[in-house]
């Protein structure tokens, strides 16, 4: 059979995401290329240039679809509590789309249609009495501890998957109780305790301990 010439199918933007999902499920943020874009929708790179001026172009428009799509809560009067419940729900957004806190600790690119929580966290920390160029400090920090709970989580989380002993458990089982009393009590135990979710206690400490 003689091969097939001509010019390749016709794609659109939406297609274009699409496979920028399937890519980025595959092989992670870092497996998405131009090139191996143009693969999975079956035509040229040049092609997709049409469409996407470049690779940090198509990341934004995948987080604003996703952040289009993430459901707000309803938030309290106090401020103090409207920082908690809007930290809360941007961990659970983020938690829900992994690859996008490796995008967005880049501290570059960024969702539109995520500022909501930035601007509701300013704002509460702003009501509580914070000046605004402090508010962002605070936001900032907030952000700083979310991203980094998540990122921790997420690489533990795949640790575990792969179901075998890991280096941690070997050095906790041979701790020297001369030398490390506390850990060496802990023993076993350190895994099943570093792995529950600390997350909102942690949050509170840094509101109670941020704002006046």
């Amino acid at each position: 059979m003689p091969a097939r010439t001509g010019r390749p199918p016709r794609i659109s933007r939406a297609d274009i995401v699409a496979a920028a999902h399937r890519v980025i499920e595959a092989d992670g943020v870092g497996g998405l290329t131009m090139r191996r874009l143009a693969k999975e929708v079956g035509s040229t790179p040049m092609a997709l240039y049409h469409h996407v001026r470049d690779k940090e172009e198509l990341l934004l428009l995948l987080l604003d679809e996703y952040a289009a799509g993430i459901p707000r809560p309803d938030l309290p009067p106090d401020p103090r509590e409207r920082v908690v419940t809007v930290a809360l729900a941007m961990r659970d957004a983020v938690s829900g789309c992994p690859w996008a806190v490796d995008v967005l600790r880049a501290d570059d690119l960024l969702a539109v249609g995520a500022l909501w929580y930035p601007e509701k966290i300013i704002d509460a920390v702003v009501e509580a009495g914070v000046p605004i160029e402090r508010a962002v400090h605070v936001y900032r920090i907030i952000w700083h501890y979310t991203a980094g709970e998540i990122a921790v989580r997420a690489a533990a989380g795949r640790r575990r998957e792969e179901d075998r002993p890991t280096y941690r458990g070997q050095v906790f089982a041979g701790l020297d109780p001369a030398a490390l009393p506390r850990l060496a009590e802990l023993g076993g135990r350190w895994a099943e305790l570093t792995a529950e979710d600390t997350y909102e206690p942690g949050l509170r400490a840094l509101v109670h301990g941020l704002l006046p």
